[in-house]
């Protein structure tokens, strides 16, 4: 009955507010997913998403584009391993000022490694390629969260066979190394059969002080699934889930600076639309209040960031096809 109540009100809400646009008209792929988005020092917005002719097939890239004055950049490529898949970018930047580019390649999400490179001037120039130690991985595909100090708490994970578990890695140098901690894994559930688990979190900084993770979850489970540290990310409680349906989709979370806390995610227990936004203020009772997508087809692992002028901007894959930009006015957020 709620999840019906919360379909109903969400096909009630327009999407009027959001400034909705696509990336890039044309583009030397036909296919594109997994954005991630950055805001830089100047103010201009920086994307990346992993695009050639289908997920997983070797011709599979990292591309990028800025946008500058109001417009995207024709897209370029970031990083092309070969002979192989790349996946999942993610861009943020580390207290050092260096911007971070983290990404996954390989045949299989569960057989893939990692590999980073890091720009000084704002992705004007980059690093060479790095490939990360076996098991490393970096943010796996939300965006991390780093701390006032400077610690980078880093939402990621592993698909293994039948058994998928969340993971955090921490590092305390600007990424130099990285501690693993975890498994955070779902509840149990000894009915359940196929894969299991949780994946993709998304860590935010609640206003308690506490930090909140916000996982995907398999279809056995359903839900939007959280986990808790009350000491920065080194030790983590048990995982809940919320009230909220989660179809086996990414989903992203962006604490604000007023406290209250955006979550970004497919309303549905089935399927990858329609794409929403809720606002809760304590992290655990959502309010849905935008739908940025609501026709048939798929709209699906969204990015999202609070910009310096209080605005979010998100970023999400269209249809498999193309990348779609949303910038939603902090004013629209409504305060409960």
């Amino acid at each position: 009955m709620h999840h019906l109540f919360l379909t109903l009100l969400s096909a009630l809400l327009t999407n009027a507010a959001a400034t909705q646009e696509f990336i890039y008209a044309e583009a030397p792929f036909p296919s594109a997913h997994a954005s991630t988005i950055v805001e830089l020092r100047n103010g201009d917005l920086l994307s990346a998403w992993f695009g050639g002719s289908a997920e997983g097939k070797p011709d599979v890239a990292i591309w990028s584009s800025r946008r500058s004055a109001g417009k995207w950049s024709a897209p370029i490529e970031l990083v092309r391993e070969p002979n192989i898949a790349c996946y999942n970018p993610v861009f943020f930047h580390s207290a050092d000022g260096k911007l971070w580019l983290y990404y996954k390649f390989g045949p299989h999400p569960s057989s893939w490694s990692a590999g980073r490179r890091f720009s000084t001037d704002d992705g004007a120039t980059w690093s060479s390629v790095e490939h990360l130690p076996a098991g490393v991985y970096g943010p796996i595909r939300a965006k991390p969260l780093v701390l006032a100090n400077g610690t980078i708490v880093s939402g990621t994970s592993v698909e293994s066979y039948l058994s998928w578990a969340a993971w955090i890695e921490r590092s305390t140098d600007n990424g130099n190394t990285w501690a693993r901690i975890g498994p955070i894994v779902a509840p149990p559930n000894p009915s359940a059969t196929g894969t299991y688990g949780i994946i993709q979190p998304s860590v935010v900084f609640l206003k308690t002080g506490t930090l909140r993770l916000y996982a995907r979850s398999t279809e056995q489970i359903a839900k939007i699934c959280v986990a808790d540290s009350t000491d920065a990310g080194l030790h983590w409680s048990a995982v809940h889930t919320l009230d909220l349906p989660n179809p086996n989709s990414g989903l992203d979370a962006v604490a604000l600076r007023d406290g209250r806390v955006v979550l970004i995610f497919n309303n549905t227990t089935n399927g990858r639309t329609p794409l929403n936004l809720a606002v809760s203020t304590d992290g655990e009772h959502f309010r849905i209040f935008q739908t940025l997508e609501s026709d048939p087809g798929e709209y699906s692992y969204p990015s999202m960031i609070q910009a310096r002028n209080g605005d979010l901007y998100t970023t999400y894959t269209w249809n498999r096809k193309r990348i779609r930009f949303a910038h939603i006015p902090l004013a629209d957020v409504p305060a409960n």
